[in-house]
């Protein structure tokens, strides 16, 4: 039986309508999933005619029970007006819309209608013209699905990054570095591994300073706060190293070294990611009642509307999410990693 999963189609004058219409094309990935997109069917028939997709669109109910993979299976919420948005542009009602896919998604999620979902991308600034009050994807989930913790990953290949701190600045990210934030995300990140169907993983935790601090000459972060919390989480069992030097250690972990390495911020594991492979870079949110993929780019307002944006992305997001889907519903048997 194939796993159900919706498709949020992003912001509605960005790239996300012609690259969601452009990946259902494609019918291997149509036949990995029941794909269900949440957005408005104006627009993802505009998105059609930009991407020259043949592809017809198909309207479900909530029972989805007329879902046929040789159509794109939309879930119309008809919520914006095609006439007051331009691709390229910040709009508020746009961004308000792009809300909302995400809303019911994640409401027919809760409900068991949805084994999981893959987000499309979403814009801040029309987010916050629209009056949503939240940041981005991870900061609604975690407040739809009443979660205290949503936890971030990335994984590119054979490279699986979490993230200790997400939206902060640089300055307030390294205040974040404490020895019980460490410890909890060391923690927090073997249990999502396993929730994922990685048993017994092997964690590396990135140092912050260059060369790991070089014992104090760069920063003592290292040796007062990391370190520490490596060592307690060691003595409770965890398989975890670090911290390492954040300049070699991503390499490593790509090479099969560690399942998984624990960035301490934003940029510094982002960079590592998307230098591999910036189209293949998924984004996964662990400890959500459903497990949540997205691609990893934004809205690139500069070509939406042209026709040009590449789906690869996408597509990845949701071999992913087909893939994890069966380990994080505790299903071993059918887990096929």
């Amino acid at each position: 039986m194939k796993h159900r999963i919706g498709l949020t189609m992003g912001d509605p004058a960005g790239i996300g309508p012609e690259i969601t219409v452009e990946t259902l094309a494609d019918s291997e990935i149509a036949e990995m999933a029941e794909l269900i997109v949440f957005g408005d069917r104006e627009v993802l028939e505009k998105a059609r005619e930009i991407a020259e997709v043949d592809k017809e669109i198909r309207e479900l109910d909530e029972e989805f029970a007329d879902y046929d993979s040789d159509y794109i299976n939309l879930y119309d919420m008809d919520n914006i007006d095609i006439e007051e948005i331009e691709f390229g542009q910040i709009s508020g009602g746009a961004g308000q819309a792009s809300f909302e896919y995400i809303e019911r998604a994640c409401q027919l999620a809760l409900e068991g209608r949805l084994d999981g979902i893959v987000t499309g991308p979403i814009n801040k600034e029309s987010l916050k013209a629209g009056g949503v009050d939240y940041i981005g994807h991870t900061e609604m989930l975690g407040d739809l699905t009443d979660t205290d913790y949503p936890l971030t990953m990335f994984e590119v290949h054979d490279l699986r990054i979490f993230f200790l701190t997400r939206h902060l600045s640089l300055r307030e990210a390294c205040d974040q570095i404490t020895e019980e934030r460490v410890y909890e995300n060391i923690v927090e990140s073997n249990q999502a591994l396993e929730r994922l169907g990685i048993y017994e993983a092997n964690l590396a935790v990135a140092a912050l300073n260059p060369h790991g601090g070089e014992r104090g000459l760069f920063g003592t972060e290292e040796m007062e706060e990391i370190k520490p919390a490596v060592e307690r989480a060691r003595q409770q069992g965890y398989d975890v190293e670090g911290p390492l030097p954040a300049d070699s250690v991503f390499h490593f972990a790509l090479q099969g070294q560690y399942d998984a390495v624990i960035s301490l911020y934003h940029d510094q594991g982002h960079i590592a990611a998307k230098m591999v492979d910036f189209e293949r870079t998924v984004s996964l949110t662990n400890n959500l009642p459903f497990l949540r993929t997205s691609v990893d780019h934004g809205t690139a307002f500069d070509i939406a509307g042209e026709g040009i944006a590449s789906p690869v992305s996408l597509k990845e997001a949701i071999r992913v999410g087909a893939r994890y889907i069966p380990c994080f519903q505790e299903k071993e048997e059918n887990c096929h990693l």
